[in-house]
């Protein structure tokens, strides 16, 4: 679509350098356009010391043809116009119809559809003569687009002031415009939120608002919108763009669905907080379903990740060892489990929103980005891989292979979801986005809904006595499963381990294994399967000896600063901050941002399998492409208000600026190839 509407101008600029005998072919009053026609209607003659209104009528020759708001969106053109007025006179601000939402690959653009009218006053000084004036002319360039291609239009149009008569149209195509709302609009940018103090009636009822903003560039067009009322006010939250500074005023439309908008001038000034929600129109309501089915989706692919799939699988074998009478035992054990994981997924959530309305600036897994958390999940992945190979049973604990109690299963639950929240960034960035813009009760909702999704498997298993049937016959085959589930766990505290040590430094990494292995000595003494023999004994006693000393060893000197260096890799990425970006846009050259974090395993895939790869930094120093890299780590306010303002919960996050790009960036997928990363400096990734 940019690069359509990148073709198109540059059309458009060539067509501007077309000699005047080719304008001239233009029909009087009509235009040379092939896709949406215009027209110059007047309201009758002009009367000095008035305001004439004139209407540029746009009638599209088929039905899949758009035209434009002034403000266009993501994407697009808005119109120009070059008068030709008599002395004195002159052209006032256009007026509007209210302009509908069209997304297109995640780019929303400000369009009309089907026949529509723009007036234009003029006005006439005192003392102007009207008759045997020569004809007025108006030479107007736009885009006439489709879902697929986009064209420049451009007419030449003229009339006649003495000879205009009244069309009886424009009436009705006036009750079509934006009418000027009565009194101004408040507004303030309060951290990545543009706020409206919308003056308007209680009594008035309003259905799926939505304001254009007529700034360009100023907010994010796709983004959703919050609306509250408070009294005669409609409070209104628009996410604000990268780097946008607060304009001296402001200008748009407040759609208010079935009841039309209003045209509105903004001045700064003090908004009040948020007031009564608003219940959404049914746009809204099918976004809010949609972020929820993409939650449950990706709470259940949650279940194929490393840290999860092996306490599930053991899970499921403890069902089928318990046998298939146990009808109570099998349901008790899915409803804790999925109470387990529900609750955990709703006390994150409810938590990063808590800490969001406090002003801190954290998103999903921020857990993550706390080293005592790291160190607490390295602790749990030690032991529950020294569970799996043997080493001690928890009583009643439903990874134990054996029969669970409800409060082992619950538990279970509970570590499931903690563990999952740094996978979910493929499958749930556009949920947990919206999770951030929505009111507390929806998002809150969503966080229910991956917990579910995460839930089902197991809960299906638990329910439904036939689906039991198909799990395979209890054996000695279970302890050898068993056993290798040990892998991809002891995998993840290894990955655990790297990560204190990104996070502290090698004494802090150290001093996170030893902790890990003096508890998990102690669990093996606590609850051996059996008494162990005199070797094992010697053996746990060893561990929980030399851990112990390491302990007291490297603790005096540890210290949770971040260990990460200022490596730029194979692309010579630079730490990203806002200042980096906007230094890099104004060099003109193509810019690539990437957003990733040492906890986040999807951003460590894409990092070794298509961003660190020769073939991308070829074609990237082939074309001067500035690399900028956002690592999100630890806490950073300034990364997080950038993620937000993208609509992004967490990372990955990947952004590309073409070459002299001034609009919104693309957003790239979450799951990368080198192919789609070498062909970005050529245009043609899809």
């Amino acid at each position: 679509m940019r690069a359509l509407i990148a073709i198109a101008l540059v059309l458009s600029g060539l067509a501007a350098l077309l000699p005047s005998q080719a304008q001239a072919q233009a029909f009087p009053g009509r235009t040379d356009g092939r896709n949406i026609r215009a027209a110059l209607v007047a309201d009758g003659q002009p009367v000095p010391e008035r305001e004439w209104a004139l209407m540029v009528h746009f009638s599209p020759t088929s039905p899949e043809w758009h035209g434009y708001w002034a403000n266009p969106g993501d994407a697009g053109v808005g119109m120009t116009l070059d008068w030709r007025l008599p002395p004195g006179w002159s052209a006032g601000e256009p007026r509007y119809p209210i302009p509908r939402r069209l997304v297109i690959a995640g780019l929303m653009n400000h369009v009309f559809e089907g026949e529509y009218a723009v007036q234009v006053p003029i006005r006439v000084p005192a003392g102007a003569t009207v008759s045997d004036l020569p004809p007025i002319g108006l030479t107007l360039e736009y885009l006439a687009c489709t879902d697929a291609i986009c064209v420049p239009e451009r007419a030449v149009l003229t009339l006649d002031p003495s000879r205009a008569t009244a069309d009886p149209r424009i009436d009705r195509w006036r009750t079509e415009l934006a009418p000027p709302l009565d009194q101004p609009v408040r507004f303030a940018l309060t951290g990545n939120m543009l706020r409206l103090a919308i003056p308007l009636p209680a009594s008035l009822a309003i259905d799926e608002p939505h304001v254009f903003i007529g700034t360009r560039e100023l907010v994010r067009y796709a983004a959703p919108q919050r609306f509250s009322r408070k009294g005669d006010l409609l409070i209104a939250e628009v996410p604000l763009a990268e780097g946008a500074a607060a304009p001296p005023a402001l200008e748009g439309i407040v759609a208010l669905g079935r009841n039309g908008g209003f045209h509105f001038r903004g001045i700064s000034g003090e908004v009040p907080p948020a007031g009564d929600p608003l219940a959404g129109g049914p746009a809204a309501f099918r976004l809010f379903v949609f972020a929820l089915l993409g939650a449950f989706v990706g709470g259940v692919l949650l279940n194929v990740m490393p840290c999860v799939f092996p306490i599930l699988s053991l899970k499921a074998l403890a069902l089928a060892k318990a046998g298939t009478g146990a009808e109570g035992e099998a349901r008790r054990d899915a409803l804790a489990y999925t109470a387990g994981v529900v609750i955990a997924c709703l006390a994150l959530g409810a938590v990063m929103l808590a800490l969001r309305a406090g002003g801190e600036q954290v998103g999903w897994a921020f857990q993550l980005q706390e080293p005592g958390v790291v160190v607490a999940l390295l602790v749990l992945a030690v032991a529950i891989t020294a569970n799996f190979l043997g080493a001690f049973e928890v009583p009643g604990f439903g990874i134990a292979g054996r029969g669970g109690t409800g409060s082992g299963s619950f538990a279970t639950g509970l570590l499931a979801a903690f563990v999952a929240t740094p996978c979910t960034g493929p499958f749930m960035a556009a949920a947990l986005g919206a999770a951030l813009l929505l009111p507390a009760p929806q998002a809150i909702a969503l966080f229910a809904a991956l917990g579910l999704g995460l839930a089902l498997p197991f809960l299906l298993l638990g329910l439904i006595p036939a689906l039991r049937r198909w799990l395979p016959r209890p054996g000695p085959w279970m302890v050898r499963f068993r056993r290798w589930m040990a892998l991809p766990m002891a995998l993840t505290a290894l990955a655990l381990a790297w990560l204190a040590w990104r996070l502290g430094g090698a004494n802090y990494a150290l001093a996170a294994l030893a902790l890990a292995s003096v508890f998990t000595a102690f669990l093996a003494m606590l609850w051996s399967p059996r008494r162990p023999a005199a070797g094992r004994r010697a053996a746990i006693l060893a561990a929980l000896g030399l851990g112990s000393l390491a302990l007291v060893a490297v603790l005096p000197g540890v210290r949770a600063n971040s260990a990460a260096s200022e490596e730029r890799g194979l692309l010579d990425a630079r730490p990203f901050s806002e200042e980096a970006l906007a230094e890099a846009r104004a060099s003109g050259r193509p810019v690539f941002v990437y957003f990733t974090a040492d906890w986040c395993l999807t951003c460590k895939v894409n990092e070794a399998t298509a961003i660190e790869r020769e073939s991308t930094r070829e074609a990237f120093d082939k074309a001067g492409v500035i690399v900028l890299r956002g690592d999100w780590t630890r806490r950073d306010e300034a990364i997080t208000r950038f993620l937000t303002a993208r609509g992004a919960a967490g990372v990955p996050l990947y952004l590309w600026y073409p070459a002299g790009s001034r609009g919104a960036p693309r957003q790239l997928p979450q799951v990368l190839t080198p192919a789609l990363l070498a062909a970005l400096p050529r245009g043609s990734a899809g």
